[in-house]
């Protein structure tokens, strides 16, 4: 690096700037030309890198420049935009300080900026470079166009030989000189360089890339064996990382779960993979399998376009060419399939036929077992290892008895749908079947959204205050009893074990925190029109489902009158039984609450013991890290770092839907593909039949929703804790999730139009714009009209 100097932060916080030293230095580096550059004690962090924040001074000549500059750094720490990103980051802002860096400055003749990952698409064994001649600054600033080099690990410069600023020989020594860096500094790293005249490399600076998505655990990007992973946590909502508890509870309750059907429950590790707070399921084996590896794409087609879009690009490459599985390498072999697939299928195909038989005595055999599991009660153990070890088994009878068996109505409508469709190909028109799912009876998420209507009813005279309070405060008068009662106490005790990703036993409940609730109770009160009162838009999708079958059976009859006969009957049976696709997981949450509340418990008892610092931190523990802590481990620094990691996680707007172990993710790859629906149009999954016209309200959490009657609700993903949202809604659009997923179910028995799997929605929309969204054919249409904040309207 250039010789230099640097002014530390403590002369920053004595407010003036130490002349006498800083001239000093300055002339003892020969004066001349120097670099100024910021260096502030908020910048490089393992989430926030702070590039081009605070300012660098180049080319600064003389005594009272150099001063000049110096205090322009410093004011920097206070531009708007520094408080901003800091803000966005959830950084302090009082204690920042700021040092400053002198360099020789450098005469260069090309430079610019080196990712020793590549930062679009992940791969940690590609090196990035972008280059001009002269000065780097029109690459930091992007003021010019720039030589583009990508680099891949062999060493290898196909089509990149001595083309643009850089030669082939000064490629690689960056190359390799960037990866001498990344090992010394420990994580893949941005660093500005310069070649002088002499053809001398200077290393300007170095920082973390702060955007890559976490390696998978246990894995070498270079030398390892290549695996390719699928993200799976959406399907419940599951897009903020999840705690270190809930994964270990996921994990154990999965692995107790496959040892009563007789398969190994190493598959686990493979089931659910922790990646950056996040589920994964390893795909590798499914990819690799002589017979299954064309399949693949469609076998993940449920899980949207984009995925099995993704999975394709991965099939071309060598890498992930079928194979017979290694010995001792871990895989999903035919043996632990074909034994999961017996132990499961012919009950479950069983209980299906019995259920379409008699659609009535199986919903209420479901509704039976969910009242059985609901009355059940259980005595807490008496000391905090017992508590933990409690909570750890506390879900295994439910998910093996009531929960399994209340899941056959579900594969019933499942294959009534799948049966009808293919009796009617050739007839059906896009998002016609989908149609006949509209308005569905029986659900217990549904149910549980129009009961939170009738408390907004009881709530009305209270609208003003609701109204203008933020949800937050009202759930904080809430706990402390300084509202008036309409009902939302009764409504807590049968549903307050819900919540946005509720199957995390680490994340609040509405019972824990009812900002949410709150929240949903405000865009119910904004409506005024009884045509949009949730009850009536519920049973008009009802009626439309039930014309819309009618209409299709019809036109069936007439060219195939005994499939069309067939088929709404198949149809009709599958609206007896579709709602209570809702139900095991409703089920399943009761013990679940118990899991969190025995937890929370042994970490009171913890806390009580100086081994933790509140109860809550049990959750960034394992459940064999929170015996150990029970038996006298002091953890706490595990729960601070997790929490930290955490925290960034949280953060992060973009997940894969697919990662390979060298941290590529296969649908960031470009494929030169055009879109035919031109730049004003996004395309997604079409999930809920219908059109609808609104402006756009872009959530992250349902605390966080400000919504109007009409509004289109775009989100990262939904969940349950999510839908009580959908009664006012418009439309809804989501980056990720599946049909047969949790929001867009209830998305489709409200009638509400719905798009999913939608890239980068929440970044590529703007609030208040204006879209129509159509449900039947995924396309997303965006209005050149000016952006609007009032209300929208759709049908």
């Amino acid at each position: 690096m250039p010789d230099g100097f640097c002014l530390t932060t403590e002369a920053y916080r004595s407010g003036a700037v130490p002349e006498g030293a800083v001239l000093a230095a300055y002339e003892r580096l020969g004066g001349g030309p120097v670099a100024v550059r910021s260096s502030a004690t908020a910048e490089d962090l393992p989430g926030a890198s702070f590039a081009g924040q605070q300012d660098t001074v180049l080319d600064v000549e003389g005594e009272d420049a150099l001063l000049a500059a110096i205090r322009l750094c410093w004011a920097s720490v206070d531009s708007e935009r520094a408080v901003a990103y800091r803000a966005g980051q959830g950084l302090e802002t009082a204690d920042v300080a700021m040092a400053v860096v002198v360099q020789r400055m450098v005469a260069p003749t090309a430079a610019g900026v080196m990712f020793t990952a590549n930062p679009l698409t992940g791969t940690r064994t590609e090196t990035v470079v972008d280059a001009v001649a002269g000065l780097g600054t029109g690459v930091v600033d992007g003021t010019r166009n720039t030589d583009h080099y990508v680099l891949p690990g062999n060493g290898t410069l196909p089509g990149q030989e001595d083309r643009g600023c850089l030669s082939a020989d000064q490629l690689r020594e960056l190359q390799r000189t960037g990866q001498r860096v990344q090992r010394a500094l420990g994580s893949p790293q941005d660093i500005e360089f310069a070649y002088d005249a002499e053809d001398a490399l200077w290393l300007l600076q170095s920082r973390a890339i702060t955007t890559l998505f976490p390696l998978p655990p246990g894995t070498d990007p270079v030398r390892g064996d290549p695996r390719v992973y699928m993200e799976v946590g959406h399907m419940q909502g599951l897009r903020r990382p999840v705690t270190p508890m809930g994964v270990s509870v996921l994990r154990a309750t999965t692995r107790r779960w496959l040892q009563v059907v007789g398969v190994d429950d190493a598959v686990v590790d493979l089931f659910l993979v922790d990646i950056g707070g996040r589920l994964f399921m390893d795909l590798t084996g499914f990819v690799r399998s002589p017979r299954l590896h064309a399949r693949v794409p469609d076998m993940v087609q449920v899980y949207g376009p984009a995925v099995a879009r993704g999975v394709r690009r991965v099939l071309d490459d060598p890498r992930y060419a079928p194979r017979p599985p290694r010995p001792g390498r871990r895989a999903f072999s035919p043996g632990a399939t074909a034994r999961l697939l017996l132990a499961v299928v012919p009950a479950s195909l069983l209980g299906a036929l019995r259920a379409l038989a008699r659609p009535a005595a199986a919903r209420e055999r479901a509704f039976h077992e969910l009242e059985r599991v609901r009355r059940q009660r259980w005595t807490a153990p008496a000391d905090t290892a017992s508590r933990i070890r409690s909570a750890a088994g506390l879900q295994d009878a439910t998910m093996t008895g009531p929960m399994m068996r209340s899941l056959p109505p579900l594969w019933a409508a499942l294959l009534a749908q799948a049966v009808a469709g293919r009796l009617l190909r050739g007839i059906l028109r896009p998002g016609e079947l989908n149609a006949t799912l509209r308005g569905m009876p029986h659900n217990v998420t549904t149910q549980m959204d129009l009961q939170l209507w009738s408390v907004a009813e009881s709530a009305r005279p209270h609208r003003g205050l609701l109204l203008s309070t933020d949800p937050d405060e009202l759930a904080a008068r809430f706990s402390r009893g300084e509202l008036p009662e309409f009902g939302l106490t009764a409504f807590l005790e049968e549903y307050g074990m819900r919540g946005s990703a509720e199957i995390d036993v680490g994340s609040p409940r509405w019972a824990d925190d009812p900002t949410p609730v709150f929240a949903a109770l405000a865009g119910y009160l904004q409506v005024t029109d009884p045509d949009q009162a949730p009850p009536a838009r519920f049973a008009r999708a009802a009626a439309e489902a039930e014309a819309a079958l009618a209409d299709l059976v019809d036109r069936a009859r007439r060219t195939r009158p005994l499939r069309a006969r067939l088929a709404g009957s198949l149809l009709r049976r599958s609206r007896e039984l579709a709602g209570l696709r809702e139900l095991p997981k409703f089920l399943w949450l009761t013990p679940l609450a118990q899991v969190r509340g025995q937890l929370l418990a042994a970490g009171a008892e913890l806390t009580g013991r100086g081994l933790l610092e509140q109860s809550e931190d049990i959750m960034f523990l394992t459940l064999g890290e929170a015996l150990e802590a029970a038996h006298g481990a002091d953890l706490r620094a595990v729960v601070t770092r997790r929490r930290r990691e955490h925290d960034r996680e949280a953060r992060r707007r973009q997940v894969p839907g697919l990662l390979l172990s060298d941290g590529t993710n296969p649908q960031a790859l470009p494929d030169g593909a055009a879109d035919e629906h031109g730049p004003d149009a996004l395309v997604g999954q079409p999930a809920a039949t219908g059109v609808a016209t609104g402006p756009v309200r872009i959530v992250h959490h349902p605390s966080e929703a400000r919504l109007r009657p009409g509004d289109i609700l775009v989100a990262p993903t939904t969940d349950p804790g999510w839908t009580p949202l959908f009664l006012t809604l418009g439309g809804l659009i989501t980056e990720t999730g599946s049909t047969i997923a949790h929001g867009p179910t209830v998305a489709r028995e409200y009638g509400i139009p719905a798009v999913i799997c939608v890239p980068d929605a929440t970044t590529r929309l703007t609030e208040g714009q204006t879209v129509t969204v159509d449900g039947a054919t995924g396309l997303i249409r965006m209005h050149a009209a000016e952006p609007t904040t009032g209300d929208g309207a759709g049908r």
